[in-house]
């Protein structure tokens, strides 16, 4: 049994339906799971990783790379779209980093967006809404 939100309306109290968290970030996380490529600067190679969750303004991925905080990247992300596959790009910079409980494990990096064209970001949104539609 979770926690209900009530709302008051005209002096008298309603019930909207259960919550069983309230969110405190001011872009909601959304749970993904899907294939990334990154680029260091001044690096010409992509390296791999894996989109753990997302919002609109970044990103938590893993990689077994170690990046140190502040690094500038470049993302692509892969994603399916009706019968093929999309993708969107980024620019980004590394936040936060969180290592595995054992190193050999990799990574977990929090990814700040720094530039996203606006055709881009129409797909991530597009992609957010297809999750939450989804669950």
């Amino acid at each position: 049994m979770g926690f209900y939100n009530r709302v008051k309306t005209e002096g008298e109290n309603t019930v909207r339906g259960p919550i069983f968290f309230r969110e405190k970030r001011k872009y909601p996380r959304v749970h993904m799971d899907l294939p990334v490529d990154y680029w260091l600067k001044h690096e010409s190679y992509a390296h791999g990783g894996i989109v753990v969750d997302a919002s609109e303004t970044g990103f938590l991925i893993y990689s077994i790379e170690d990046i140190p905080i502040g690094t500038k990247l470049k993302i692509a992300v892969l994603f399916p779209r009706e019968y093929e596959l999309a993708n969107f790009e980024v620019a980004a910079e590394i936040i936060r980093k969180k290592a595995s409980e054992k190193a050999q494990d990799g990574y977990q990096y929090g990814i700040k967006f720094t530039k996203i064209l606006q055709e881009d970001y129409r797909k991530l949104r597009e992609l957010f809404i297809g999750k939450l539609l989804s669950s």
